[in-house]
């Protein structure tokens, strides 16, 4: 296969599919949380720094994607890395600017983002190395995903507050966002099981089989579950009705996710486990997001339906 040059079309084309651009809601949603808790957030410093942390999660996936060719090559040869579409150095080149880009712009917005970006570049570059260790993984990636929430605050506030991170429905969200994407990495790795084992990542999966890795996704389902709960108990008298919505659906699709990863006999299944915890991580935190900034409810709700369509033109319907 011909390899695009780096200022081409054509190389254009082929990094989008590598950022997946269907989980970059992700890291949209997440950014959002944190952001949701900033009182008289400017409408300009909000689109802007929700645009940063949106495509954040797509340079740090295209980093990630750089450092672990050698098991996509078995588990998702359909990627522009693992055919030669596209060069690993400019891959590395564009993801690492990417990254530095958007640092810049959290720094200029408070101060201590500047060493708090540094460190989450430094997670994705060594993520590799610890998804290869079955303790590690999902709790390595959640941590990263977390300080974005932290980073999203702290730049919506322009300045580092601490204690407002201290509070308890900061705290909670925070439970919800570290446990609720380490449950999307666990769960996502049973779609490379095969893959991993045979090039030495020995992830949970790998080591303990699908059945005691959905009783640790089980936990972690509880952990999100719970700290969302407490946190409406707590904010009864001011979570809306369309918050509501969100949370509730969003626990009903987590539900169904655990009962679907039970199910699993074939790793060539497993989005049917994968697609729905993605689902109820953005549902679950969309009703955070709304309980405390009711004003975007509406953008949220086109947030949502934005994901929907983004993901079912996925280039692979097995992948995520």
């Amino acid at each position: 296969m011909q390899t695009a040059p780096l200022f081409s079309w054509s190389f254009l084309k082929h990094y989008l599919t590598t950022m997946r651009p269907y989980l970059m809601f992700v890291s949209g949603i997440t950014g959002l949380t944190g952001l949701s808790f900033v009182p008289d957030l400017a409408p300009w410093r909000t689109l802007i720094l929700f645009a940063v942390f949106f495509l954040s999660y797509g340079f740090g996936q295209a980093l990630t994607d750089c450092f672990q060719i050698d098991t996509d090559t078995l588990s998702s040869p359909y990627r522009p890395l693992t055919r030669g579409a596209i060069r690993k150095k400019d891959v590395l080149l564009v993801s690492l600017s990417g990254l530095g880009v958007s640092g810049l712009i959290l720094a200029r917005a408070a101060w201590i983002n500047l060493p708090l970006s540094l460190l989450a570049v430094f997670g994705l570059a060594t993520y590799t190395y610890f998804k290869k260790r079955w303790w590690a993984g999902p709790f390595y990636n959640a941590w990263i995903v977390l300080l974005l929430c932290i980073i999203a605050f702290t730049a919506g506030m322009g300045q580092w507050t601490g204690y407002r991170v201290l509070s308890i429905n900061f705290v909670l969200t925070a439970v919800m966002v570290f446990f609720g994407y380490a449950n999307f990495v666990l769960v996502g790795y049973f779609k490379d099981v095969s893959a991993d084992c045979q090039t030495g990542y020995r992830t949970f999966p790998v080591v303990y089989g699908f059945k005691k890795s959905s009783l640790l996704s089980d936990a972690f389902a509880l952990l999100t579950i719970s700290a969302w709960i407490i946190f409406v108990d707590l904010n009864r008298t001011t979570f809306r009705w369309f918050a509501g919505l969100f949370g509730v659906s969003g626990l009903l699709v987590l539900l169904y996710t655990q009962i679907m990863a039970y199910r699993l006999r074939s790793e060539k299944d497993a989005h049917q486990a994968v697609v729905p915890v993605v689902h109820a991580y953005i549902l679950i935190l969309g009703s955070i997001v709304i309980s405390q900034k009711p004003a975007w409810t509406l953008w949220i709700f086109v947030f949502y339906a934005a994901f929907v369509l983004t993901l079912k033109f996925r280039p692979e319907q097995n992948q995520i």
